[in-house]
């Protein structure tokens, strides 16, 4: 799913975005209501390790863990998933299908003028899922576009634009389900490269005999390096639920609670980050 510093705590409810309609003068009410009712619905995309339900039936991955963590020092005991496909969370946010996003989203410019996010609670590399040796030598989305390779990432992610950046034709990109589809299709031949985070193509390729990941890296943005951060979601008008949650995720981040929430689903110390929002919105 790019460095920069902590706001000053006191700065931390203006962290997100204020590109979309200006919220109503209260922040909205959605808080109280979520404290009334003791559960909180989260959108999920079913991506691990991002916000999935494991093969028990239970909701897991880094978001939703997390949200169990700061909603719970919000006062609001449950959460409750609702699934839904990565391209179709922010309509369902804004059509009230559930109260936030909990699914490790990006933050950037084209998202922030639909929703508002809390601060990255990580940050991210890209990388590749290519066959065993990397036979094509795709090291960037440059190399992609510079060997002619068959390119193929997932629905809605940020990889698409990274590559039509590049120079990648758009309407030649494979746009597959999720991180295990790009596997297939890489392993059978179909594609020579399927681009996701650092994180998801390190994991999927474990038990891989045809497939490996490359090195992380930034993908360029403009001609500059890029580095994504991936965060909540909330609707324009819920400024105080999301700020509510910005302070929580600052404390555990100070405490170095967030790490180990985040640790059992494969992120590293070098994915923490001090991130924010406007950074990432372009502001």
């Amino acid at each position: 799913m790019l460095l920069g510093s902590i706001a000053a705590l006191g700065a931390l409810g203006a962290a997100g975005c204020t590109r979309v309609a200006a919220a109503s003068g209260n922040g909205g009410d959605l808080l109280d209501r979520l404290r009334a009712q003791g559960v909180v619905r989260l959108g999920i995309a079913g991506e691990i390790p991002f916000g999935y339900i494991d093969k028990d039936g239970h909701l897991t991955g880094e978001a939703p863990e997390l949200a169990k963590a700061v909603f719970k020092r919000l006062g609001v005991d449950r959460v409750q998933p609702v699934p839904t496909e990565f391209g179709s969370l922010i309509p369902g946010l804004n059509s009230q299908q559930f109260d936030v996003v909990a699914a490790g989203m990006y933050v950037n410019a084209d998202r922030c003028e639909q929703v508002i996010f809390a601060d990255p609670d990580y940050q991210m590399l890209d990388s590749f899922i290519v066959r065993k040796g990397n036979p094509k030598g795709l090291h960037s989305y440059r190399d992609v576009v510079a060997k002619k390779a068959k390119f193929a990432t997932g629905t809605g992610y940020a990889e698409i634009q990274y590559a039509v950046e590049a120079g990648y034709k758009q309407s030649d990109v494979l746009i597959v389900p999720d991180q295990v589809a790009g596997l297939n299709a890489v392993e059978a031949g179909r594609v020579d490269v399927f681009a996701g985070t650092a994180l998801t193509t390190r994991e999927v390729v474990k038990k891989s005999a045809k497939a490996e990941a490359t090195t992380p890296f930034a993908p360029l943005v403009k001609g500059e390096r890029h580095v994504d951060g991936g965060a909540f979601a909330f609707r324009p008008t819920e400024t105080r639920l999301r700020d509510a949650f910005n302070t929580e995720l600052h404390q555990l981040k100070r405490t170095g609670e967030l790490f180990r929430i985040l640790r059992p689903f494969g992120f590293t110390e070098a994915e923490m980050t001090d991130l924010t929002a406007k950074e990432l919105c372009g502001q």
